[in-house]
């Protein structure tokens, strides 16, 4: 379930602060990085400087002997003696002759002009003053000589350099790691070990109440207790009662789990320390178990706290039992010192651990065990009357129509979790407000239902005449079946106008029970059969359309033989693996000929269910064709038009109309009209099947 979305839901305002509301210290990178700035920027200054003008063209002596010297062009010829290299200045009347040749078309600076390597035998001086004594006394060029120290060229290579390269890293690679993990505690490439967990305590003023979980009445009073029992500890030590040192919060996504535990942090008034599984987990070595420790030290100082893990599968999955096959022993790592600050050789006295998970199956043994997570508090979908309860939360600030019936609405959603409760609100509120109504009513939260549960309507889809006749008779199969069938579930409305990616759809009203027999399944499984089933009486042949159909089917025929023992020839043998630890994956636990009996046995059961399916068609054959016919004209009808047809359901559970008699011709013909279910409820009975190495065909599944 989700809160209310104006709900306040920790200290996301206040990035700057300590867990508790206590400023913290400024963040040391940033004078680091001011530093770098400057350095970058006196860097820059010298190179343009120094390197702003051309560089002096590489030659040789003999080239300034013969082609620079006699023609009166060399100003000064300087000889660097220890870097053995002597440097050639051009006088400035003279460029002009080498500014195409040498230059590139562009006036050279001050000088140097021309360098050229002295080597180990090559008398420079000498060489020179022979050289400039053979030239008139007018163009006679100086003569210098100098040893030469590039004292800031090396200072550039060794300290500067480096210290711009670290920077250049900085930027790319951990300036963004360190906003990935937050500026709070913890945050930054050298606060990797810390936690991340967020502090909420009375000043943060979480406002998220008991009040705003509706329905899970057993899991708050679990819940509820433990708050208790940090308020009042002497209610329970003076009896010789201990605080539970954990709770594990299990159930389906979306059920409100986290939200459960957000309650717990408004309610409390003790700190409440929150971070997420994947939290723990990092690329470095070490770091996940260093977390650890870091967030039960930070929890000892402040007990008694409540510290929840939320998504705690993500640390907590159960280690491999072969050696050969770990993959992750960073993950192990983390796991094994949660273990032992949860339940190990010190004491963590005051402070209790409250996690949640959609898959406790994976989670390692060593964590369940009590004293460690003393309670599993198991948080379902919610029965019809919890579902009244949180439409009641998430419309308190929806404008309804007068007199709107939520007990309707709780009826139409069975196996909704409180998120897809909260979507539907919302989505509802949308469409009305997209039709510039003044309130929400019925129908907006029948198309929110529609919408969430088949996808977008697409009347602009092209089909052909003949695919349109298919999908008709194919969903008119699926609804006759499940009609007449007892067990079946009840039809709310078949629709043949295409809708996410399906061709065609059948929503259903499924019983909320909580074990199911063989002939309920049986009965379920021909319903699903109606369609391929309508497919050979009407056309007499197949089609690639009942592909979903098939699957599910097939699905539920092995179910029923290796899961739940309905085979009398295999016996009350079940392979399933509630654990999820076992090899069942990599070798079946039964021989070839137990494998070909169940194979057999699977196509019995569908064998069965299809000999079903095609007899209740023939056998009302009129009322199917009819409502076949119908269907083709009205692309929508609902259950008032198949009672009008085949008269009222002989057994089962009782549809229930979701339109008014007086309306209810009108909401067929413009197809607004939707009934809304569970997933599990609704069939989408045909959909778009990419056949492989072809284009996507529309397909009748």
């Amino acid at each position: 379930m989700n809160t209310p979305q104006n709900k306040n839901t920790g200290n996301t305002g206040n990035n700057n602060r300590r867990p508790g509301g206590t400023p913290g210290p400024v963040r040391p990178m940033r004078g680091l990085m001011w530093a770098l700035y400057v350095i970058f920027g006196i860097a820059m200054i010298w190179i343009v400087r120094n390197y702003s003008g051309s560089d002096p063209v590489k030659t040789e002596w003999l080239t300034v002997k013969e082609s620079m010297i006699p023609h009166g062009d060399v100003e000064k010829i300087t000889y660097i003696t220890n870097l053995h290299r002597a440097e050639v200045y051009i006088r400035k009347d003279s460029l002009s002759k080498y500014v195409n040749r040498y230059f590139g078309g562009q006036t050279p600076a001050a000088g140097p002009h021309f360098y050229f390597i002295v080597s180990s035998n090559f008398n420079a001086e000498e060489n020179f003053e022979e050289a400039r004594m053979e030239l008139p006394t007018a163009q006679r060029f100086t003569i210098s000589t100098e040893e030469r120290n590039n004292y800031f060229g090396q200072i550039f290579d060794w300290i500067i350099f480096p210290l711009l390269l670290f920077g250049l890293l900085w930027f790319i690679m951990f300036r963004p790691m360190q906003k990935n993990m937050g500026g709070g505690p913890g945050g930054g490439i050298f606060n990797v070990g810390k936690s991340q967990a967020k502090l909420y305590e009375k000043e943060n003023n979480v406002k998220v109440t008991f009040k705003d979980v509706a329905g899970l009445e057993e899991a708050k009073v679990e819940v509820m207790e433990i708050v208790d029992f940090l308020k009042n500890p002497q209610k329970y030590t003076a009896l010789g009662g201990k605080i539970p040192k954990g709770a594990l919060l299990v159930g389906p996504p979306g059920t409100g789990k986290t939200l459960l535990a957000k309650a717990v942090a408004g309610e409390a008034n003790v700190p409440f320390f929150s971070i997420s599984g994947s939290d723990f987990v990092e690329m470095f070595v070490g770091v996940g178990a260093s977390r650890v420790r870091d967030l039960f030290r930070q929890a000892k100082e402040k007990a008694p706290c409540i510290v929840f893990i939320d998504e705690i599968d993500a640390v907590g999955r159960a280690r491999s039992k072969n050696v050969g096959f770990s993959s992750n022993d960073e993950r192990e790592n983390t796991l094994n010192q949660l273990l032992t600050e949860m339940d190990g050789f010190g004491t963590n006295s005051g402070v209790i651990i409250l996690a949640a998970t959609n898959r406790a199956d994976i989670l390692d043994k060593a964590l369940m065990r009590a004293g460690r997570f003393d309670r599993q508090i198991h948080v379902d979908l919610p029965e019809q009357n919890e579902r009244l309860e949180i439409f009641k939360v998430h419309l308190r600030k929806v404008k309804l129509v007068e007199n709107f019936d939520m007990e309707f609405l709780a009826k139409q959603t069975p196996g909704f979790s409180g998120a897809d409760i909260a979507n539907v609100c919302n989505e509802a509120a949308l469409i009305a407000a997209r039709k510039n109504k003044k309130a929400v009513d019925r129908q907006d939260f029948l198309d929110a239902i529609d919408r969430i549960v088949g996808g977008l309507e697409r009347r602009s889809k092209i089909i052909s005449p003949a695919e349109k006749r298919t999908i008709a008779y194919h969903e008119a199969g699926h609804a006759t079946v499940s009609w007449w069938l007892p067990h079946a579930n009840p039809l709310l409305k078949v629709t043949i106008i295409p809708r996410g990616n399906a061709l065609g759809a059948a929503w259903y009203l499924p019983e909320e029970r909580q074990i199911t027999t063989t002939e309920q399944m049986m009965d379920e499984m021909a319903a699903t059969l109606g369609g391929r089933a309508a497919e050979e009486i009407i056309n007499g042949k197949i089609s690639t359309g009942a592909m979903n159909d098939l699957e599910k089917v097939t699905k539920q025929a092995y179910a029923m033989v290796t899961y739940f023992g309905m085979s009398d020839k295999v016996g009350n043998i079940s392979f399933y693996d509630s654990s999820g630890n076992s090899g069942y994956n990599l070798s079946k636990p039964y021989s070839e000929k137990t494998a070909e009996l169940i194979d057999a046995e699977a196509k019995g059961f569908i064998d069965q269910a299809h000999t079903t399916a095609l007899k209740v068609l023939r056998e009302h054959m009129d009322g199917f064709i009819r409502l076949a016919e119908m269907l083709l004209e009205r692309e929508v009808i609902f259950t008032d038009d198949l009672v009008k047809i085949f008269g009222e359901r002989p057994g089962g559970q009782k549809p229930q109309s979701i339109t008014d008699g007086a309306t209810a011709p009108e909401a067929t013909a413009t197809a607004s009209a939707s009934a809304g279910t569970d997933t599990a409820g609704v069939t989408s009975s045909t959909a778009d099947i990419a056949e492989p190495h072809e284009e996507p065909a529309d397909q009748n599944a």
